[in-house]
């Protein structure tokens, strides 16, 4: 069975974005160009790190010798996207991801494979080539998106429930029962 790939060359929107109250979100990473939509439910975790990551990139590609392919230093104001996601229909949830550099379209690119679930049951019978799902997202985005895209996604994974001043955990509305000794 081909994989079936998901592209985006030129996104006309690439975005992370959440549904759900803090401490119950799930995120999501959205791509739009024109009337297609697709969605990819992510970890926490895993957006942090990708926002990390491409930001990683971006300032490396900076101290290249005269900035050949004008990366920001900071997010184009032009390129700022504070709107909420737009209706979701999962497609997926995220398990590995890959993320890269094309020097020849000077796009970051990100590739994403969803979580494959093998029954534990069924080992003996089980053909992988089925199990597996043959799906994935490749995004490719220029160098200002993808700068608005890890500042986007670092205020969304940053506006989750505060931390604890004293143990670090999350703080529920609800209260928080601290860890820390003496309290």
């Amino acid at each position: 069975m081909p994989t079936r790939v998901h592209e985006f060359a030129w996104p006309d929107r690439v975005v992370i974005g959440t549904i759900g109250l803090p401490g119950a979100r799930t995120f999501y990473l959205q791509v739009r160009a024109g009337k297609q939509i697709v969605s990819i439910a992510m970890e926490k975790q895993q957006s942090a790190l990708l926002a990390e990551k491409i930001d990683e990139i971006l300032d490396q590609l900076i101290t290249v010798g005269g900035n050949p392919f004008s990366v920001p230093t900071g997010t184009p104001i032009e390129l700022v996207d504070n709107d909420p996601l737009e209706p979701v229909q999962e497609q997926f949830r995220t398990g590995a991801i890959s993320l890269g550099w094309d020097p020849t379209t000077a796009q970051v690119v990100i590739e994403a494979y969803p979580i494959s679930e093998l029954d534990d049951e069924d080992d003996d019978a089980l053909d992988l080539d089925d199990a597996i799902d043959r799906e994935m997202l490749l995004v490719r985005m220029p160098v200002g998106t993808a700068r608005a895209f890890a500042k986007r996604t670092r205020e969304i994974v940053d506006a989750g429930r505060p931390l604890c001043p004293l143990c670090g955990n999350p703080m529920d509305a609800e209260g928080h029962v601290c860890p820390s000794p003496g309290l």
